[in-house]
Protein backbone atom coordinates (compact mmCIF):
# COMPACT_ATOMS: atom_id res chain seq x y z
CA UNK A 1 0.00 0.00 0.00
CA UNK A 2 2.99 2.48 0.82
CA UNK A 3 4.26 1.68 -2.43
CA UNK A 4 0.95 2.65 -4.32
CA UNK A 5 0.84 6.08 -2.32
CA UNK A 6 4.29 6.54 -3.55
CA UNK A 7 3.58 5.76 -7.08
CA UNK A 8 0.78 8.03 -7.09
CA UNK A 9 2.67 10.99 -5.61
CA UNK A 10 5.54 10.36 -8.20
CA UNK A 11 2.66 10.31 -10.92
CA UNK A 12 0.85 13.90 -9.27
CA UNK A 13 4.31 15.76 -9.51
CA UNK A 14 5.39 14.34 -13.07
CA UNK A 15 2.12 15.67 -14.27
CA UNK A 16 2.58 18.92 -13.10
CA UNK A 17 0.14 18.95 -10.90
CA UNK A 18 -3.26 17.83 -9.31
CA UNK A 19 -5.66 16.18 -12.39
CA UNK A 20 -9.11 17.53 -12.28
CA UNK A 21 -11.57 15.44 -10.29
CA UNK A 22 -13.46 12.80 -12.40
CA UNK A 23 -17.04 11.64 -12.26
CA UNK A 24 -17.75 8.29 -10.57
CA UNK A 25 -13.78 7.35 -10.56
CA UNK A 26 -11.65 10.01 -9.26
CA UNK A 27 -8.50 7.49 -8.82
CA UNK A 28 -8.15 7.29 -12.76
CA UNK A 29 -4.77 8.25 -14.21
CA UNK A 30 -5.40 10.71 -17.39
CA UNK A 31 -6.08 9.24 -20.88
CA UNK A 32 -5.63 10.90 -23.74
CA UNK A 33 -8.51 11.49 -26.50
CA UNK A 34 -7.82 9.73 -29.74
CA UNK A 35 -10.01 10.55 -33.19
CA UNK A 36 -12.39 8.39 -33.86
CA UNK A 37 -12.42 5.96 -37.07
CA UNK A 38 -16.64 5.96 -37.80
CA UNK A 39 -18.37 7.38 -40.48
CA UNK A 40 -19.04 10.90 -40.89
CA UNK A 41 -22.09 12.59 -38.51
CA UNK A 42 -23.93 15.37 -38.68
CA UNK A 43 -21.35 17.95 -36.37
CA UNK A 44 -21.54 19.34 -32.95
CA UNK A 45 -21.55 22.31 -31.94
CA UNK A 46 -18.17 23.58 -32.59
CA UNK A 47 -15.33 23.28 -30.25
CA UNK A 48 -14.35 25.98 -28.15
CA UNK A 49 -11.00 28.26 -29.93
CA UNK A 50 -7.98 27.68 -27.37
CA UNK A 51 -6.69 30.42 -26.38
CA UNK A 52 -2.79 29.81 -27.81
CA UNK A 53 -2.62 28.73 -31.33
CA UNK A 54 1.25 27.68 -30.94
CA UNK A 55 2.14 24.55 -31.95
CA UNK A 56 0.23 21.53 -32.39
CA UNK A 57 0.32 19.75 -28.41
CA UNK A 58 -1.43 17.23 -27.65
CA UNK A 59 -2.94 18.95 -25.24
CA UNK A 60 -4.88 21.34 -27.75
CA UNK A 61 -5.70 18.74 -29.77
CA UNK A 62 -6.98 17.04 -26.65
CA UNK A 63 -9.15 19.81 -25.85
CA UNK A 64 -10.61 20.14 -29.31
CA UNK A 65 -11.20 16.43 -29.66
CA UNK A 66 -13.26 15.98 -26.30
CA UNK A 67 -15.02 19.63 -25.73
CA UNK A 68 -18.27 19.32 -28.10
CA UNK A 69 -22.37 19.81 -27.32
CA UNK A 70 -24.67 18.80 -28.69
CA UNK A 71 -25.37 19.64 -32.16
CA UNK A 72 -29.23 20.53 -31.79
CA UNK A 73 -28.21 23.39 -29.46
CA UNK A 74 -27.02 25.10 -32.10
CA UNK A 75 -24.75 27.19 -29.78
CA UNK A 76 -22.71 29.92 -31.17
CA UNK A 77 -18.73 30.00 -30.53
CA UNK A 78 -19.64 32.28 -27.95
CA UNK A 79 -22.57 29.97 -26.75
CA UNK A 80 -20.25 27.18 -26.65
CA UNK A 81 -17.43 29.82 -23.99
CA UNK A 82 -20.92 30.58 -21.79
CA UNK A 83 -21.76 26.70 -21.84
CA UNK A 84 -18.16 25.94 -20.48
CA UNK A 85 -18.44 28.23 -17.93
CA UNK A 86 -17.96 26.56 -14.19
CA UNK A 87 -18.52 29.88 -12.61
CA UNK A 88 -21.37 30.64 -14.09
CA UNK A 89 -23.20 27.51 -15.37
CA UNK A 90 -25.41 28.86 -17.64
CA UNK A 91 -28.23 27.11 -18.29
CA UNK A 92 -28.21 25.18 -22.26
CA UNK A 93 -32.03 24.55 -23.98
CA UNK A 94 -32.22 24.42 -27.57
CA UNK A 95 -33.66 27.67 -29.46
CA UNK A 96 -37.03 29.05 -29.50
CA UNK A 97 -36.80 29.98 -33.14
CA UNK A 98 -36.75 27.68 -36.46
CA UNK A 99 -36.57 23.78 -36.11
CA UNK A 100 -38.25 21.69 -32.58
CA UNK A 101 -37.13 18.58 -31.75
CA UNK A 102 -38.86 15.88 -32.65
CA UNK A 103 -42.54 15.44 -30.45
CA UNK A 104 -41.76 18.67 -28.89
CA UNK A 105 -39.12 17.22 -26.73
CA UNK A 106 -37.59 19.61 -24.10
CA UNK A 107 -34.21 19.82 -22.87
CA UNK A 108 -31.67 21.61 -20.99
CA UNK A 109 -28.11 21.06 -19.29
CA UNK A 110 -25.98 22.79 -17.32
CA UNK A 111 -21.85 21.96 -16.87
CA UNK A 112 -20.47 20.87 -13.44
CA UNK A 113 -19.54 23.06 -10.70
CA UNK A 114 -15.31 22.21 -11.55
CA UNK A 115 -15.83 18.60 -11.11
CA UNK A 116 -14.53 17.91 -14.30
CA UNK A 117 -12.64 20.29 -16.76
CA UNK A 118 -15.79 20.26 -19.54
CA UNK A 119 -19.13 19.14 -19.27
CA UNK A 120 -18.79 15.36 -19.70
CA UNK A 121 -22.42 14.97 -20.43
CA UNK A 122 -23.76 14.08 -24.09
CA UNK A 123 -26.89 13.86 -25.59
CA UNK A 124 -28.49 12.92 -28.74
CA UNK A 125 -32.36 13.28 -30.30
CA UNK A 126 -32.96 11.72 -33.94
CA UNK A 127 -35.91 10.65 -36.35
CA UNK A 128 -34.19 7.47 -37.99
CA UNK A 129 -35.37 5.45 -40.64
CA UNK A 130 -34.98 2.01 -41.30
CA UNK A 131 -34.80 -0.11 -44.36
CA UNK A 132 -35.06 -3.93 -44.57
CA UNK A 133 -32.50 -5.52 -45.32
CA UNK A 134 -33.63 -8.65 -46.86
CA UNK A 135 -37.11 -10.44 -47.22
CA UNK A 136 -37.99 -12.63 -45.07
CA UNK A 137 -38.86 -15.13 -47.32
CA UNK A 138 -35.35 -15.26 -48.85
CA UNK A 139 -36.27 -13.56 -52.44
CA UNK A 140 -35.13 -10.44 -53.64
CA UNK A 141 -37.38 -8.02 -52.40
CA UNK A 142 -39.01 -5.74 -55.63
CA UNK A 143 -38.42 -1.84 -54.93
CA UNK A 144 -41.95 -1.18 -55.12
CA UNK A 145 -42.28 -3.43 -51.94
CA UNK A 146 -39.93 -1.84 -50.38
CA UNK A 147 -41.44 -0.29 -46.18
CA UNK A 148 -39.11 0.24 -44.27
CA UNK A 149 -39.45 1.45 -40.49
CA UNK A 150 -38.91 4.78 -38.79
CA UNK A 151 -37.95 4.78 -35.28
CA UNK A 152 -37.76 7.95 -32.62
CA UNK A 153 -34.50 8.31 -30.37
CA UNK A 154 -33.59 10.11 -27.35
CA UNK A 155 -29.90 9.30 -25.77
CA UNK A 156 -28.35 10.35 -22.34
CA UNK A 157 -24.49 9.57 -22.04
CA UNK A 158 -23.05 10.92 -18.37
CA UNK A 159 -19.43 10.40 -19.40
CA UNK A 160 -16.72 9.25 -16.47
CA UNK A 161 -13.10 9.99 -16.54
CA UNK A 162 -13.20 11.77 -20.36
CA UNK A 163 -15.85 12.65 -22.57
CA UNK A 164 -14.49 10.67 -25.38
CA UNK A 165 -16.84 7.63 -24.74
CA UNK A 166 -20.01 9.53 -24.38
CA UNK A 167 -19.29 11.49 -27.42
CA UNK A 168 -18.61 8.77 -29.22
CA UNK A 169 -22.16 6.59 -28.53
CA UNK A 170 -23.73 9.78 -28.97
CA UNK A 171 -23.28 9.65 -32.44
CA UNK A 172 -23.29 5.73 -33.24
CA UNK A 173 -25.19 3.77 -30.66
CA UNK A 174 -29.14 5.00 -32.77
CA UNK A 175 -26.60 3.35 -35.81
CA UNK A 176 -26.26 0.27 -33.90
CA UNK A 177 -30.07 -0.34 -33.22
CA UNK A 178 -30.72 0.69 -37.12
CA UNK A 179 -28.51 -1.81 -38.47
CA UNK A 180 -30.13 -4.42 -35.63
CA UNK A 181 -33.54 -3.75 -37.18
CA UNK A 182 -32.43 -3.93 -40.51
CA UNK A 183 -33.74 -7.93 -40.89
CA UNK A 184 -36.75 -7.03 -38.67
CA UNK A 185 -38.37 -4.59 -40.75
CA UNK A 186 -40.88 -7.20 -42.54
CA UNK A 187 -41.64 -9.59 -39.47
CA UNK A 188 -42.23 -6.36 -37.08
CA UNK A 189 -44.93 -5.26 -40.15
CA UNK A 190 -46.43 -8.78 -40.17
CA UNK A 191 -48.58 -9.59 -36.83
CA UNK A 192 -48.01 -13.62 -37.46
CA UNK A 193 -45.54 -14.71 -34.88
CA UNK A 194 -41.63 -13.89 -36.11
CA UNK A 195 -40.10 -17.22 -38.09
CA UNK A 196 -37.75 -19.46 -35.42
CA UNK A 197 -34.85 -18.83 -38.74
CA UNK A 198 -33.87 -16.06 -41.49
CA UNK A 199 -32.72 -17.61 -44.55
CA UNK A 200 -29.39 -18.61 -44.42
CA UNK A 201 -26.78 -17.07 -47.01
CA UNK A 202 -25.38 -19.19 -50.02
CA UNK A 203 -23.84 -22.33 -48.91
CA UNK A 204 -24.98 -22.39 -45.67
CA UNK A 205 -27.78 -24.77 -44.38
CA UNK A 206 -31.51 -23.18 -43.38
CA UNK A 207 -33.61 -24.08 -40.86
CA UNK A 208 -35.26 -26.73 -43.24
CA UNK A 209 -32.11 -28.84 -43.31
CA UNK A 210 -32.43 -31.00 -40.59
CA UNK A 211 -29.27 -32.73 -41.20
CA UNK A 212 -27.09 -30.67 -38.66
CA UNK A 213 -30.05 -31.70 -35.58
CA UNK A 214 -27.90 -33.73 -33.21
CA UNK A 215 -29.65 -35.41 -30.40
CA UNK A 216 -33.06 -36.71 -29.02
CA UNK A 217 -35.90 -33.69 -29.44
CA UNK A 218 -37.89 -34.73 -27.08
CA UNK A 219 -37.19 -31.69 -25.08
CA UNK A 220 -38.46 -29.29 -27.77
CA UNK A 221 -41.80 -30.74 -28.35
CA UNK A 222 -43.25 -27.12 -28.19
CA UNK A 223 -41.58 -24.27 -29.35
CA UNK A 224 -41.64 -21.04 -27.65
CA UNK A 225 -43.62 -17.58 -27.62
CA UNK A 226 -41.51 -14.76 -29.50
CA UNK A 227 -43.35 -11.71 -29.24
CA UNK A 228 -42.24 -8.75 -31.69
CA UNK A 229 -41.75 -6.47 -28.52
CA UNK A 230 -38.62 -9.14 -27.64
CA UNK A 231 -37.30 -9.01 -31.06
CA UNK A 232 -36.55 -4.71 -30.73
CA UNK A 233 -35.18 -5.48 -26.87
CA UNK A 234 -33.03 -7.88 -28.09
CA UNK A 235 -31.66 -5.73 -31.21
CA UNK A 236 -31.25 -2.60 -28.62
CA UNK A 237 -29.60 -5.15 -25.90
CA UNK A 238 -27.17 -6.30 -29.13
CA UNK A 239 -26.84 -2.82 -30.42
CA UNK A 240 -25.15 -1.65 -26.89
CA UNK A 241 -22.88 -4.21 -27.16
CA UNK A 242 -21.74 -3.81 -30.52
CA UNK A 243 -21.14 0.27 -29.54
CA UNK A 244 -18.91 -0.93 -26.74
CA UNK A 245 -16.74 -3.66 -28.73
CA UNK A 246 -16.58 -1.08 -30.96
CA UNK A 247 -15.01 1.29 -28.68
CA UNK A 248 -12.61 -1.71 -27.56
CA UNK A 249 -11.61 -1.82 -31.59
CA UNK A 250 -10.56 2.04 -31.29
CA UNK A 251 -8.57 1.18 -28.36
CA UNK A 252 -6.47 -1.31 -30.31
CA UNK A 253 -6.95 0.15 -33.87
CA UNK A 254 -5.09 3.33 -32.99
CA UNK A 255 -2.70 2.36 -29.96
CA UNK A 256 -4.41 4.44 -27.34
CA UNK A 257 -8.69 3.77 -25.98
CA UNK A 258 -11.34 5.98 -26.61
CA UNK A 259 -11.45 8.64 -23.19
CA UNK A 260 -13.61 7.14 -20.27
CA UNK A 261 -16.55 5.50 -20.52
CA UNK A 262 -20.16 6.61 -19.57
CA UNK A 263 -23.54 5.59 -18.63
CA UNK A 264 -26.06 5.30 -21.31
CA UNK A 265 -29.95 6.45 -21.32
CA UNK A 266 -31.81 5.64 -24.58
CA UNK A 267 -35.51 5.68 -25.67
CA UNK A 268 -36.63 4.10 -28.97
CA UNK A 269 -39.85 4.92 -29.80
CA UNK A 270 -41.19 2.15 -32.33
CA UNK A 271 -44.90 1.40 -33.80
CA UNK A 272 -46.65 2.43 -30.44
CA UNK A 273 -44.34 1.43 -27.46
CA UNK A 274 -41.61 3.25 -25.76
CA UNK A 275 -38.80 0.96 -25.35
CA UNK A 276 -36.16 2.20 -22.08
CA UNK A 277 -33.04 0.91 -22.00
CA UNK A 278 -30.27 1.67 -19.01
CA UNK A 279 -27.08 0.88 -18.58
CA UNK A 280 -25.63 3.23 -15.54
CA UNK A 281 -27.00 5.46 -12.73
CA UNK A 282 -29.16 7.81 -14.94
CA UNK A 283 -32.88 7.23 -14.56
CA UNK A 284 -35.97 7.50 -16.60
CA UNK A 285 -39.32 7.88 -15.23
CA UNK A 286 -43.40 8.98 -16.33
CA UNK A 287 -45.36 11.02 -15.38
CA UNK A 288 -49.02 10.27 -15.95
CA UNK A 289 -51.93 12.02 -14.27
CA UNK A 290 -49.43 12.41 -11.50
CA UNK A 291 -48.67 8.96 -11.00
CA UNK A 292 -45.21 8.33 -11.11
CA UNK A 293 -44.17 5.21 -12.94
CA UNK A 294 -40.30 4.33 -13.07
CA UNK A 295 -38.82 3.16 -16.34
CA UNK A 296 -35.60 2.25 -15.34
CA UNK A 297 -33.43 1.31 -12.29
CA UNK A 298 -29.60 2.55 -10.99
CA UNK A 299 -26.58 -0.18 -11.73
CA UNK A 300 -24.76 0.39 -9.21
CA UNK A 301 -21.82 -1.65 -6.81
CA UNK A 302 -24.40 -2.10 -4.44
CA UNK A 303 -27.74 -2.58 -6.43
CA UNK A 304 -25.21 -5.26 -8.40
CA UNK A 305 -23.83 -6.43 -5.57
CA UNK A 306 -24.32 -10.04 -5.89
CA UNK A 307 -23.62 -10.18 -9.73
CA UNK A 308 -20.11 -8.91 -8.59
CA UNK A 309 -19.39 -11.15 -6.16
CA UNK A 310 -20.71 -14.26 -7.95
CA UNK A 311 -18.18 -13.15 -10.43
CA UNK A 312 -15.36 -12.75 -8.21
CA UNK A 313 -15.90 -16.07 -6.53
CA UNK A 314 -16.70 -18.31 -10.15
CA UNK A 315 -13.01 -16.25 -11.85
CA UNK A 316 -10.91 -15.21 -8.46
CA UNK A 317 -8.03 -14.80 -10.74
CA UNK A 318 -9.82 -11.27 -11.94
CA UNK A 319 -9.27 -10.05 -8.17
CA UNK A 320 -5.79 -10.56 -8.71
CA UNK A 321 -5.05 -11.33 -5.23
CA UNK A 322 -5.37 -7.88 -4.00
CA UNK A 323 -9.57 -8.33 -3.29
CA UNK A 324 -11.99 -10.66 -1.63
CA UNK A 325 -15.58 -11.19 -2.65
CA UNK A 326 -16.67 -11.08 0.59
CA UNK A 327 -18.42 -8.16 2.16
CA UNK A 328 -17.90 -7.02 5.82
CA UNK A 329 -19.63 -4.53 7.23
CA UNK A 330 -16.18 -2.53 7.55
CA UNK A 331 -12.44 -3.18 6.86
CA UNK A 332 -11.34 -6.25 8.70
CA UNK A 333 -8.01 -5.65 10.60
CA UNK A 334 -5.22 -7.99 11.21
CA UNK A 335 -5.87 -8.47 14.90
CA UNK A 336 -9.45 -9.36 13.92
CA UNK A 337 -7.57 -12.69 13.00
CA UNK A 338 -9.74 -15.86 14.15
CA UNK A 339 -12.32 -13.92 15.37
CA UNK A 340 -15.96 -14.39 14.21
CA UNK A 341 -17.53 -11.44 12.12
CA UNK A 342 -20.37 -10.15 10.26
CA UNK A 343 -20.32 -11.03 6.62
CA UNK A 344 -22.48 -12.16 3.12
CA UNK A 345 -21.47 -13.72 -0.35
CA UNK A 346 -22.88 -13.85 -3.59
CA UNK A 347 -25.74 -15.66 -2.33
CA UNK A 348 -26.58 -13.88 0.70
CA UNK A 349 -29.20 -10.74 0.98
CA UNK A 350 -28.82 -11.04 4.89
CA UNK A 351 -25.59 -10.95 7.04
CA UNK A 352 -23.73 -13.98 9.14
CA UNK A 353 -21.06 -14.58 11.38
CA UNK A 354 -17.64 -16.59 9.83
CA UNK A 355 -14.33 -17.31 11.46
CA UNK A 356 -11.58 -14.42 9.99
CA UNK A 357 -9.01 -16.02 8.08
CA UNK A 358 -5.86 -14.18 5.93
CA UNK A 359 -7.48 -13.96 2.69
CA UNK A 360 -10.16 -11.58 4.52
CA UNK A 361 -7.98 -8.95 5.13
CA UNK A 362 -7.62 -7.65 1.17
CA UNK A 363 -9.70 -5.23 0.24
CA UNK A 364 -13.33 -5.89 -0.52
CA UNK A 365 -14.50 -6.23 -4.32
CA UNK A 366 -17.79 -3.54 -3.05
CA UNK A 367 -17.02 -1.22 -0.44
CA UNK A 368 -18.70 1.76 0.51
CA UNK A 369 -22.57 2.76 0.46
CA UNK A 370 -24.68 5.27 -1.32
CA UNK A 371 -22.73 7.34 -3.69
CA UNK A 372 -19.65 6.27 -2.21
CA UNK A 373 -19.96 2.71 -3.17
CA UNK A 374 -17.17 1.59 -5.43
CA UNK A 375 -16.12 -1.71 -7.53
CA UNK A 376 -12.60 -2.29 -6.93
CA UNK A 377 -11.99 0.92 -5.02
CA UNK A 378 -12.33 3.04 -8.67
CA UNK A 379 -15.64 3.25 -9.93
CA UNK A 380 -19.05 4.32 -8.77
CA UNK A 381 -21.11 2.82 -11.60
CA UNK A 382 -21.56 -0.88 -12.84
CA UNK A 383 -23.17 -0.92 -16.00
CA UNK A 384 -22.50 1.40 -19.48
CA UNK A 385 -20.04 2.05 -22.41
CA UNK A 386 -16.21 1.73 -22.40
CA UNK A 387 -13.40 1.81 -19.78
CA UNK A 388 -11.99 -0.77 -21.59
CA UNK A 389 -8.43 0.62 -20.13
CA UNK A 390 -9.73 1.35 -16.06
CA UNK A 391 -7.36 0.04 -13.86
CA UNK A 392 -6.96 -0.44 -10.42
CA UNK A 393 -4.97 2.78 -8.97
CA UNK A 394 -1.58 2.44 -9.33
CA UNK A 395 -2.21 -1.27 -10.35
CA UNK A 396 -2.54 -3.51 -13.71
CA UNK A 397 -5.44 -5.44 -12.66
CA UNK A 398 -8.54 -4.25 -14.86
CA UNK A 399 -11.91 -3.72 -13.86
CA UNK A 400 -13.93 -4.03 -16.81
CA UNK A 401 -14.41 -7.85 -16.74
CA UNK A 402 -16.63 -6.74 -13.91
CA UNK A 403 -18.43 -3.91 -15.63
CA UNK A 404 -21.49 -5.25 -18.09
CA UNK A 405 -22.62 -2.92 -21.50
CA UNK A 406 -25.92 -4.50 -21.51
CA UNK A 407 -28.75 -2.47 -20.53
CA UNK A 408 -32.04 -3.45 -18.64
CA UNK A 409 -34.95 -2.39 -21.21
CA UNK A 410 -38.27 -1.58 -20.14
CA UNK A 411 -41.65 -1.39 -22.16
CA UNK A 412 -44.34 1.27 -21.91
CA UNK A 413 -47.50 1.10 -24.38
CA UNK A 414 -48.59 4.28 -25.52
CA UNK A 415 -51.69 2.58 -26.96
CA UNK A 416 -52.78 1.30 -23.80
CA UNK A 417 -53.35 4.58 -22.66
CA UNK A 418 -55.04 8.34 -23.65
CA UNK A 419 -52.80 10.25 -22.19
CA UNK A 420 -53.14 14.15 -22.34
CA UNK A 421 -50.58 16.78 -22.95
CA UNK A 422 -49.28 17.18 -19.03
CA UNK A 423 -48.41 13.30 -19.71
CA UNK A 424 -44.28 13.09 -20.16
CA UNK A 425 -41.40 11.21 -19.63
CA UNK A 426 -38.40 12.80 -17.83
CA UNK A 427 -34.86 11.48 -18.48
CA UNK A 428 -32.15 12.76 -16.63
CA UNK A 429 -28.39 12.19 -15.80
CA UNK A 430 -27.80 11.43 -12.01
CA UNK A 431 -26.73 15.18 -11.47
CA UNK A 432 -30.63 15.65 -11.18
CA UNK A 433 -31.54 12.12 -9.06
CA UNK A 434 -28.54 13.02 -7.15
CA UNK A 435 -30.69 16.20 -5.53
CA UNK A 436 -33.67 15.15 -6.35
CA UNK A 437 -36.57 12.45 -5.89
CA UNK A 438 -39.28 11.58 -7.82
CA UNK A 439 -42.17 13.15 -5.61
CA UNK A 440 -40.14 16.52 -6.24
CA UNK A 441 -40.01 16.01 -10.04
CA UNK A 442 -43.66 15.16 -10.44
CA UNK A 443 -44.71 18.43 -8.51
CA UNK A 444 -42.79 20.55 -10.85
CA UNK A 445 -43.87 18.59 -14.08
CA UNK A 446 -47.33 19.71 -12.54
CA UNK A 447 -46.30 23.55 -11.35
CA UNK A 448 -44.70 24.43 -14.68
CA UNK A 449 -46.97 23.18 -17.45
CA UNK A 450 -50.10 24.13 -15.58
CA UNK A 451 -48.67 27.93 -16.39
CA UNK A 452 -48.39 26.88 -19.68
CA UNK A 453 -51.61 26.57 -22.30
CA UNK A 454 -51.55 22.55 -23.25
CA UNK A 455 -50.53 23.62 -27.00
CA UNK A 456 -47.75 25.58 -26.38
CA UNK A 457 -44.83 23.81 -27.47
CA UNK A 458 -42.21 25.36 -25.51
CA UNK A 459 -43.83 24.27 -22.56
CA UNK A 460 -41.86 21.27 -22.31
CA UNK A 461 -38.33 23.15 -22.60
CA UNK A 462 -39.33 25.42 -19.49
CA UNK A 463 -40.26 22.33 -17.40
CA UNK A 464 -36.35 20.56 -18.73
CA UNK A 465 -35.07 24.03 -17.61
CA UNK A 466 -36.80 24.26 -14.60
CA UNK A 467 -35.99 20.89 -13.36
CA UNK A 468 -31.93 21.67 -14.30
CA UNK A 469 -32.47 24.73 -12.29
CA UNK A 470 -34.13 23.32 -9.23
CA UNK A 471 -31.13 20.47 -9.14
CA UNK A 472 -28.25 22.73 -9.82
CA UNK A 473 -29.87 25.69 -7.38
CA UNK A 474 -28.17 28.83 -6.90
CA UNK A 475 -25.18 30.26 -6.23
CA UNK A 476 -23.90 31.64 -2.70
CA UNK A 477 -20.75 31.88 -0.54
CA UNK A 478 -20.68 28.12 0.50
CA UNK A 479 -21.30 26.95 -3.02
CA UNK A 480 -24.21 25.94 -4.65
CA UNK A 481 -27.66 25.84 -2.67
CA UNK A 482 -30.92 24.77 -3.28
CA UNK A 483 -34.04 26.53 -1.25
CA UNK A 484 -33.28 23.91 1.51
CA UNK A 485 -30.02 25.33 1.82
CA UNK A 486 -28.72 21.89 1.27
CA UNK A 487 -26.11 21.96 -1.52
CA UNK A 488 -27.01 21.66 -5.13
CA UNK A 489 -25.78 19.52 -7.17
CA UNK A 490 -22.09 20.24 -8.29
CA UNK A 491 -22.35 17.14 -11.40
CA UNK A 492 -23.82 18.07 -15.14
CA UNK A 493 -26.59 17.55 -15.67
CA UNK A 494 -28.78 16.81 -18.41
CA UNK A 495 -32.83 15.93 -18.79
CA UNK A 496 -34.80 15.57 -21.51
CA UNK A 497 -38.42 15.50 -21.20
CA UNK A 498 -40.81 14.02 -23.60
CA UNK A 499 -44.66 14.46 -23.74
CA UNK A 500 -46.80 11.36 -24.03
CA UNK A 501 -49.70 13.02 -25.55
CA UNK A 502 -51.27 16.20 -26.78
CA UNK A 503 -51.66 17.44 -30.33
CA UNK A 504 -49.11 16.67 -33.01
CA UNK A 505 -46.78 14.08 -30.13
CA UNK A 506 -46.40 11.50 -32.49
CA UNK A 507 -46.28 13.79 -36.23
Amino acid sequence: MLNRVRSAVAHLVSSGGASPPRPKSPDLPSTTSAPLAAAPETPKSPPARPRSESGASAKTVETRASFSRPTFLQLSPGGLRRADDHAGRAVQSPPDRGRRLPWSTGYAEVINAGKSRHNEDQACCEVVYVEGRRSVTGAPREPSQSQGLCFYYWGLFDGHAGGGAAEMASRLLHRHIREQLKDLVEILQDPSPPPLCLPGTSGTPGCSDSTHLIGPQSCWSSQKEVTHESLVVGAIENAFQLMDEQMARERERRGHQVEGGCCALVVVYLLGKVYVANAGDSRAIIVRNGEIIPMSREFTPETERQRLQLLGFLKPELLGGEFTHLEFPRRVQPKELGQRMLYRDQNMTGWAYKKIELEDLRFPLVCGEGKKARVMATIGVTRGLGDHNLKVCSSTLPIKPFLSCFPEVRVYDLTQYEHCPDDVLVLGTDGLWDVTNDCEVAATVDRVLSAYEPNDPSRYTALAQALVLGARGTPRDRGWRLPNNKLGSGDDISVFVIPLGGPGSYS
